[in-house]
C-alpha cells in the first residue's frame, strides 16, 4: 500500500494512493497514518480490505496532490536515527575510510516537512548540501534482534527522505554532526509510506537526485555498506526502536561535498528533485531563512 497524508501543515488527512493512481480518503477508517496504526495489524488489514473491495471514497477534486499539499506520510514520528557513510561510492568520493560499524547520529522529528515543502537555507550557511536517502519506518517494537529476517519483520515500510545537511556546521564547527543536520526543514519525507509487503527487496532500489535539472546522484541501495536488515538489527542493540521511529540509511555518491571546488552548494532559488524507485518523488525550492 501507498499511504500518505494530504492537507495543510498540522491538519493533514490520511489517504491511500490506489493502483490506478487515484487518491482515496482513509479518514473514515483510521484517524491518521501514525505509530498507532503501524502497530495495529488489524487496522492495517481493514485498510487493505477496504481498498481491495473498492469501499474507499475518492478524494474530491482539488483534494489530491495537484490541488492540496502533500504532507509527511507519517504523523507523530518518535525519533529519527541516521546512518552516515553507508554507501561505498559515497565513502570514496569524500575520501573517508569504509566504517567497520555503522556511524549513527540523530535528527530531530521537528526537522520533517512534506516532500514538496520549501527547504530553508540557514542564516550564515555557505555549504548546504543534498542527500537522497531510503527511510525505513519501524512498525514493531525492536530490542536486541538476532537476525536479518527478524529485523525486516519489524519494518512497517519505506519512504524517500532528503537528509539536507549544512557541511560547515556539521564538520567545521566542532562537536558532533547534529549541528549540521537539525536545521529547520532539513528532512523532507515522502510522498508515500510504502508498506514493506510492496517492497520485496530494499537492497534493489534505484535512487536519483537532480539540482536545477542536472542529475547529481544516481545510485542504488545495493551499494549500501550495511544493509537495511543489518542497520535495524544493529541499532536494536543500542536503543529500543518503537513503531513510528524512522531510520535514514545513508546516501550514495554525488553530494556537493564530494565534488571538485568550487563545490555547488545550494543557494536561494535552487530546485532539488529526488526519487527512489517505487517510493515516489520529491521537489523542493530552496529559500534563505
Amino acid at each position: 500500500m501507498k499511504l500518505l497524508r494530504v492537507g495543510p501543515a498540522g491538519a493533514e488527512r490520511p489517504a491511500l494512493l490506489d493502483e490506478d493512481g487515484t487518491l482515496r480518503d482513509l479518514s473514515g477508517i483510521v484517524p491518521d497514518i501514525d505509530p498507532d496504526l503501524l502497530a495495529d495489524g488489524a487496522a492495517l488489514d481493514r485498510v487493505r480490505a477496504a481498498a481491495a473491495a473498492g469501499r474507499l471514497p475518492e478524494m474530491a477534486a482539488g483534494d489530491g496532490p495537484e490541488g492540496l499539499r502533500t504532507g509527511p506520510p507519517l504523523a507523530r514520528i518518535g525519533k529519527i536515527v541516521c546512518i552516515g557513510l553507508n554507501y561505498h561510492d559515497h565513502a570514496r568520493e569524500t575520501g573517508a575510510a569504509v566504517p567497520e560499524e555503522p556511524i549513527v547520529f540523530m535528527k530531530a522529528p521537528d526537522t520533517v516537512v512534506g516532500p514538496d515543502d520549501t527547504v530553508l537555507i540557514p542564516r550564515g550557511s555557505e555549504k548546504t548540501d543534498w542527500e537522497v536517502e531510503l527511510a525505513v519506518v519501524i512498525g514493531r517494537t525492536a530490542r536486541y534482534l538476532t537476525s536479518h529476517e527478524e529485523a525486516l519483520s519489524h519494518v512497517a515500510g519505506y519512504a524517500v527522505a532528503n537528509d539536507v545537511s549544512e557541511r560547515a556546521f556539521q564538520i567545521e564547527r566542532g562537536g558532533q554532526w547534529d549541528k549540521g543536520k537539525n536545521c529547520e526543514t532539513f528532512n523532507p519525507l515522502g510522498p508515500w509510506l510504502v508498506t514493506a509487503d510492496d517492497v520485496p527487496d530494499p537492497q534493489a532500489l534505484g535512487m536519483r537526485l537532480w539540482v536545477n535539472g542536472e542529475l547529481r546522484q544516481d545510485g542504488s541501495t545495493a551499494d549500501q555498506i550495511f544493509s537495511v536488515a543489518e542497520v535495524v538489527r544493529y541499532l536494536s542493540h543500542f536503543m529500543t526502536l518503537y513503531p513510528g521511529d524512522v531510520i535514514s540509511t545513508g546516501t550514495p555518491a554525488g553530494v556537493a561535498m564530494g565534488m571538485p571546488d568550487p563545490k555547488p552548494y545550494l543557494r536561494d532559488g535552487d530546485v532539488v528533485e529526488l526519487e527512489i524507485a517505487g517510493l515516489g518523488r520529491q521537489r523542493q525550492v530552496m529559500k534563505s531563512a
